[in-house]
């Protein structure tokens, strides 16, 4: 039986040089880039990893962090 997330999982993933987070809300999805959730989606700092507005804001809300 697949797990359900109360708020959904985040997981880093290489892209070139540089990690992406990418979310997926249920444990039988696939995991998709952050961008393709706009209604979780931050602004970056400059020269910080693509998506860590948005992983420090849903680990606030009880995201759960996957080790990649």
């Amino acid at each position: 039986m697949a797990e359900t997330f109360k708020n959904g999982q985040m997981l880093w993933k290489l892209e070139g040089n540089d990690r992406a987070l990418h979310l997926r809300h249920h444990d039988s999805e696939p995991w998709r880039p952050y961008e393709e959730f706009p209604e979780y989606r931050l602004p970056d700092p400059e020269g910080f990893s693509k998506g860590i507005a948005t992983f420090l804001a849903l680990l606030k809300q009880d995201w759960t962090a996957i080790k990649s």
